[in-house]
């Protein structure tokens, strides 16, 4: 609809602003200006986004459209790197996380959203905001600030490991164990980790064998469980994966004989992929992901988390969604603090 024209309606507003406190605005000016939603405090940015993966851009996108100036840094290191396609992601199944990436970025070209290819090396609570350091900017200024920074997975140091990962070798079974369905599967690690995952594998496949690399730190209750479902344990120490093409085929030990297996799914925890939660002294869940409120707020006033950062069910869809919650609570924040 075409805004209407500068004779209809003609209003007075009077915004704490830098502009002048009796400009006269219409409605068409108001279609058209965003400076009248200036903060009184002098700030670079509305909102700077600390990640610029599926959540943060998720952010920037509502953010962009409720007219707010945002900055997306991006250190370009995404958790899923690694991975031929994502999944569980209606109309986008199968996608390449570079694609997704690539159609969420232009999607973002018409709003006032400027992305950055560098990464944030300090942050600091400033005034009523944040100060962001970046490697190649110095310090930048923000009213608020959304971490969207995500985790990093623990990956095992075995021999051949990486040249695998993301075709045969996995973290997720809800990502990958699809395509590795009713195959002799192997899963990596130790303990209620080890035990955990072995089980949620019997969905996928019967042919699921529980590799420890060593102790596996299993009392007689997990093992007999285990042996329930039909999982065996190897205790040896793990010397290589063996395959070519990134296509596992068998896993040898020091000792013992060969494993032969098509897929290995481990689960040896994960690790905030950024410090900055830890420096301004975020408080933690017990499982070590950054406490939230139900509107992804931390417990610092100001500092949102949306992504695998804070969340369990680590999925891209999930963390999109996220995102788009904490937009909405940093823009409703916002809206209050502009109209008090």
């Amino acid at each position: 609809m075409p805004a209407p024209p500068p004779s209809m309606f003609r209003t007075k507003f009077r915004f704490a602003t830098e502009l002048e406190p009796d400009l006269l605005y219409t409605p068409h000016d108001l279609f058209n200006d965003y400076s009248f939603m200036k903060s009184t405090t002098a700030f670079d940015y509305d909102v700077i986004i600390i990640g610029g993966g599926p959540a943060g851009l998720s952010a920037a996108l509502v953010l962009g459209r409720s007219r707010r100036r945002v900055l997306v840094c991006d250190g370009g290191k995404p958790r899923n790197a690694a991975s031929h396609g994502l999944h569980n992601f209606i109309t986008r199944e199968g996608i390449l996380p570079t694609e997704l990436l690539r159609l969420a970025r232009a999607e973002l070209a018409e709003y006032d959203v400027e992305i950055r290819r560098e990464e944030v090396v300090d942050v600091e609570i400033w005034k009523k905001g944040f100060r962001v350091c970046t490697a190649d900017d110095g310090w930048l200024t923000s009213r608020k600030l959304l971490l969207a920074t995500g985790v990093r997975d623990a990956i095992p140091e075995i021999e051949r490991i990486g040249e695998m990962y993301g075709i045969s070798v996995h973290h997720c079974p809800y990502c990958d164990g699809w395509e590795h369905r009713d195959g002799p599967i192997a899963v990596y690690g130790r303990g209620k980790h080890g035990l955990g995952m072995a089980l949620s594998m019997k969905t996928w496949s019967n042919d699921v064998i529980l590799c420890t690399d060593g102790p596996a730190k299993l009392g007689k209750k997990e093992r007999e469980r285990l042996a329930r479902h039909g999982i065996a344990i190897r205790e040896e120490k793990v010397a290589r994966l063996e395959g070519e093409n990134g296509l596992l085929e068998r896993i040898v030990f020091t000792e013992g004989e060969p494993l032969a297996r098509s897929a290995l799914f481990f689960n040896t925890g994960q690790e905030q992929s950024c410090t900055i939660p830890s420096k301004l002294k975020c408080r933690l869940t017990g499982k070590g992901s950054i406490w939230v409120d139900g509107s992804e707020c931390t417990s610092i006033p100001g500092l949102y988390v949306a992504g695998d950062a804070s969340r369990d069910a680590q999925f891209v869809i999930v963390a999109a969604a996220e995102g788009t919650r904490a937009a909405v609570a940093i823009n409703t924040v916002m809206q209050a603090e502009e109209r008090k």
